[in-house]
């Protein structure tokens, strides 16, 4: 008796969890990737400052 209801719950659980996820929405799609084209962001900005300072480093470093 005992091992038919747990056949009958693990059925009944089996059939719920599918029901459940087989009703759920699916996820949107992902988001298109931006076009070469856009401007470069402010990053660019730091890197290239931070280079003219280490080249006026080096420079004053080797007088």
């Amino acid at each position: 008796m005992k091992k038919k209801s747990n056949i009958y719950m693990l059925c009944f659980f089996f059939v719920f969890v599918s029901v459940v996820g087989y009703s759920q929405k699916a996820p949107p799609p992902p988001a298109p990737p931006p076009n070469p084209g856009l401007p470069i962001n402010g990053g660019i900005l730091y890197l290239l400052v931070s280079g003219i300072f280490y080249g006026v480093y080096e420079l004053k470093k080797k007088k």
